[in-house]
C-alpha cells in the first residue's frame, strides 16, 4: 500500500513539472512571435495618502491629483526604449481612466482564477487593433503593517508609540496581452527594489527624505516616484524576458 501511495505522489510530481514546464515552453514561444508591440500605461494619475498603524487605525485613505507630473507619459518613453531592441513599437491611443478605474488585481493569488480585468478592456479601447501584443502597466496593491492596502503611487505612513515610519511607493504591474486572442499571456508585479528597511512594501518603495517637508516637495518628491519607476522598470521587463536582463 505505501508503495503505492509513493507511486502515485511521484506521478502526480511528475505531471506537475511536465505542465510547468509545457506551459512555460507555451509562454516562450508566444513571446518569441511578437514582433509588433503597443504600450499602454494608467499609474500615475493619482497619489494615494495612506495612514496606518496603533495610533491611526480609524483613517482613511486619501488621495492627490498628480496628473502634472506625466508619470503615465514617461512610463511609456522608458519602456518604449528598453522594448525597441526587440520589437516594434508602434503608439497607440486609449482611455487611461478606463483602465486606471480598476482596481482589483489580478496578479494577487485570490484572482488567478478570474478573467483578467484587462482583456476586454484592451479589445474594446485600444486603438489600433492587430498588434501582436499589447505591454498594459497598471497599478498594483500591497499589504502596509495592520494589512491596509496600499496600491499604486503614494505616501504612506505606519505610526506605532514609540516612532513613524514614513514611505514612498510605485506599486505597478506589467501583462503581455496578446493582440489577436486577447489571452494574457505574461503578468508580473514589480518587485521590491530594496527590502532592507523597517517598514516594507512588495514593490518599489523607499523611505520619506525629511526634504519633502520643504516649499519644493512637489517636485522633489515627483522625482524620488520618477525614480523609483526608472530603476524598477528595466528589471520587471527584464524578469518578463522582455528583454536582455539588466
Amino acid at each position: 500500500m505505501r508503495r503505492h501511495v509513493v507511486l502515485w505522489i511521484a506521478l502526480a510530481v511528475t505531471s506537475v513539472v511536465l505542465s510547468a514546464a509545457a506551459a512555460f515552453e507555451t509562454r516562450a514561444s508566444r513571446l518569441q512571435a511578437i514582433k509588433t508591440v503597443g504600450i499602454v500605461s494608467a499609474i500615475g494619475e493619482e497619489m494615494s495618502l495612506t495612514q496606518a498603524g496603533l495610533t491611526a487605525l480609524g483613517n482613511t485613505g486619501q488621495s492627490a491629483s498628480i496628473s502634472a507630473w506625466g508619470l503615465d507619459e514617461m512610463i511609456v518613453q522608458q519602456a518604449t526604449r528598453l522594448l525597441s531592441p526587440r520589437f516594434r513599437v508602434q503608439a497607440v491611443s486609449y482611455r487611461r481612466a478606463a483602465f486606471a478605474a480598476i482596481r482589483d488585481s489580478a496578479v494577487a493569488p485570490v484572482n488567478l482564477l478570474r478573467s483578467d480585468p484587462f482583456k476586454e478592456l484592451v479589445r474594446s479601447d485600444v486603438t489600433p487593433q492587430g498588434l501582436d501584443a499589447y505591454i498594459v502597466i497598471t497599478r498594483a496593491r500591497s499589504k502596509l503593517g495592520n494589512g491596509r492596502n496600499v496600491e499604486g503611487v503614494g505616501l504612506a505612513e505606519y505610526r506605532t508609540l514609540l516612532a513613524d515610519y514614513g514611505l514612498i511607493h510605485a506599486l505597478y504591474e506589467v501583462r503581455v496581452i496578446d493582440g489577436k486572442s486577447f489571452d494574457v499571456i505574461e503578468k508580473r508585479a514589480a518587485a521590491p527594489l530594496d527590502n532592507t528597511g523597517t517598514l516594507r512594501l512588495a514593490g518599489p518603495s523607499g523611505p520619506v527624505d525629511e526634504t519633502f517637508g520643504g516649499s519644493a516637495s512637489g517636485e522633489r518628491l515627483r522625482a524620488a516616484i520618477a525614480d523609483l519607476i526608472t530603476r524598477s522598470l528595466p528589471i520587471t521587463l527584464g524578469d518578463m524576458h522582455l528583454t536582455d536582463s539588466p
